[in-house]
């Protein structure tokens, strides 16, 4: 295994258990015993949370019509599944999004300081295709919207998109060969195939603290931005929290981001944290075309597809990105089913003193950067690299300098103890705010179709969520499942998955509007056998990676389910996403059909 930089010497075993200990300890600090049932959902009576800041439904009649596919969902997943189809010559595609345009996460995500922490060269897709080179290394939040919308305005998706509409059914018609499509809107149209692309960051969760609902201040969650009430936008000037007293929950991903801009503006600043994030260099600056190569055709396919080998663990001639991803990926293993390398000599000892070290180093930076020894020891993060969502900022820790912002750890009392109409209550202590911003993210791995939300119901009136019930994901390649014809699924369920998350949906999209190709040409119904499935379940379980013990032992988080674990099973493909992708054009060429049923033999 090869360290990754800025590692220094190894630390000795009575170092190596010294620290074990503490991470056991800051651990315990921070488990609740209601797992993730300590999190609320943005319905009933919180479904304000949800709601679209950006857009009014349009007033229209309910569609009685038939498309050839219908996508779910409007992010980068069906976006990408509709250009897919588009290059494959499908030509009723429909997209369905209760987003008031195209986006999806990047729609509702409007935070002030909002950034990819992808480089924005490999984190956009389709830049080959609309020849379109961004010009920052990390592109702001709008920059990435308004590229969906370019991709969707490109492949002639907005003709027969209907926004603000959320997908309430879907059934199948065996007769007719066509799935029946409901809406919130009163839609009842028919599809021949069904891509569904929720996404993995489609539904907010609250905190369940105590008496939230006394609260008498103003409320918002960081992906439904109040920007009425702050004033200003994604840069900055929000104008009214001048004199303001405003509250953060949570110190992720959104939070590492959002909270130094509130620094700038609030009239004081109050950070409720109960794990502080590992916050990394960030090193935002202006790229050049020249620089990432766009000067040639297939740079940005040949450069997403080299950072995808190095933090898969592939070998690569060079890092074209060379970014804190790619120099920490090693520490990656447990995170992602990449790695083949748990059986080398070693291994784990090797594995745990680089681990070690990088988290020595961000700890240290931590120190260097906070002026307050108190403030400075509470933003220390006491975890492995991969227990958490590595973050990665120039601005977070500088803004605990300030005079008008004040962190207020949470851990001790494993979270906040209550709110009253006033404020937050932390070690029987209440601050007062006007203003408390949930940044505490989505319900990360949930969609509509395996929460329940959207019914989905198959051959036989076989439910989708009762399948799911009774025997667990059964799927070919994560994507397709015997007894939901024509039905492909998008997500990160038994296939496989990476950081960059757009190019594992793009290769997604690419398979999706094949096999729909394959079945059009064919006559074909688009199914696999229960066989198939079998055979794909046992090469996820063979190989599965042991992982559960290392995550049992992460501080609480979405990684681990709050710190009740992350069990092994054949939920992955268990070689990685490089070697994933090769597999699925190899099948595509020579084992299509193994999934083609014919409407013929249907008939008869």
């Amino acid at each position: 295994m090869t360290p990754p930089q800025r590692h220094d010497a190894p630390p000795t075993p009575q170092e190596t258990a010294d620290l074990r200990e503490r991470y056991r300890i800051e651990r315990e600090r921070r488990v609740r015993p209601e797992g993730t049932r300590q999190y609320r959902s943005t319905t009933a009576e919180f479904g304000y949370f949800a709601k679209d800041p950006h857009a009014e439904p349009a007033r229209r009649e309910p569609l009685r019509d038939a498309v050839d596919v219908v996508v779910v969902g409007g992010g980068f997943g069906g976006i990408l599944a509709g250009a897919r189809m588009r290059q494959q010559g499908v030509a009723k595609v429909r997209v369905v999004e209760q987003g008031g345009d195209f986006g999806g996460a990047w729609y509702w995500n409007r935070y002030p300081g909002i950034h990819c922490d992808i480089e924005s060269h490999v984190y956009l897709p389709m830049l080959d295709e609309t020849g379109y080179v961004p010009e920052w290394k990390y592109a702001p939040g709008e920059e990435i919207r308004q590229h969906a919308m370019r991709i969707a305005e490109q492949f002639d998706l907005y003709e027969d998109a209907l926004f603000s509409t959320t997908v309430t059914s879907l059934t199948w018609d065996e007769s007719a060969h066509q799935w029946v499509v409901g809406t919130d809107r009163g839609d009842d149209f028919r599809a021949t195939y069904v891509v569904t692309a929720t996404g993995t960051l489609s539904e907010p969760k609250l905190p369940g603290i105590p008496g939230v609902e006394d609260y008498k201040g103003h409320t918002f969650h960081t992906s439904r931005w109040d920007y009425g009430y702050t004033g200003g936008g994604p840069d900055g000037g929000m104008t009214g929290l001048a004199g303001k007293r405003v509250g953060v929950v949570g110190t992720g991903a959104t939070g590492v981001q959002a909270i130094p801009m509130l620094a700038e503006d609030a009239g004081h600043l109050y950070v409720f944290q109960r794990t502080p994030s590992a916050v990394d260099v960030r090193g935002q600056r202006r790229v050049t075309p020249r620089e990432v190569g766009a000067d040639r055709p297939g740079w940005a396919a040949e450069r997403r597809e080299n950072f995808l080998r190095i933090v898969s663990g592939e070998d690569a001639e060079q890092d074209l990105v060379t970014d804190r991803w790619t120099e920490s990926a090693d520490l990656l293993e447990k995170l992602l089913p990449s790695f083949r390398r748990g059986n080398e000599p070693d291994f784990e000892a090797t594995y745990e003193s680089a681990d070690h070290a990088t988290m020595n180093g961000i700890r240290a930076r931590v120190a260097a950067e906070v002026t307050d020894p108190d403030t400075a020891a509470a933003l220390q993060p006491w975890y492995r690299y991969a227990c958490k969502r590595p973050t990665f900022s120039d601005k977070y820790l500088p803004a605990f300098n300030r005079d008008n912002v004040t962190l207020v750890d949470t851990a001790d009392t494993h979270g906040i103890e209550r709110m009253t109409a006033n404020g937050v209550v932390v070690g029987g202590v209440e601050y007062e705010v006007d203003c408390l911003v949930f940044a505490t993210g989505f319900s990360v791995g949930v969609s509509g179709v395996t929460s329940g939300k959207l019914p989905v119901t198959g051959s036989d009136g076989i439910r989708f969520l009762d399948t799911l019930a009774q025997r667990g994901p059964r799927t070919l390649h994560g994507f397709t499942s015997h007894g939901f014809p024509n039905l492909f699924m998008m997500g990160p369920l038994q296939n496989a998955s990476s950081v960059n998350f757009t190019h594992i949906l793009d290769e997604q999209a690419v398979h999706a509007a094949a096999l729909i190709a394959a079945a059009e040409k064919r006559n074909a119904v688009l199914e696999p056998t229960p066989e198939a499935v079998d055979a794909w379940l046992a090469v996820c379980a063979q190989d599965a990676p042991d992982h559960e013990w290392f995550h049992a032992e992460c501080t609480p988080g979405y990684y681990n389910r709050e710190g009740r674990g992350r069990p092994n099973g054949p939920n992955a493909y268990p070689y990685g996403a490089v070697a994933f992708h090769d597999m699925l054009r190899r099948w595509r060429e020579q084992d299509i059909d193994d999934v083609l049923r014919s409407k013929e033999a249907d008939a008869g």
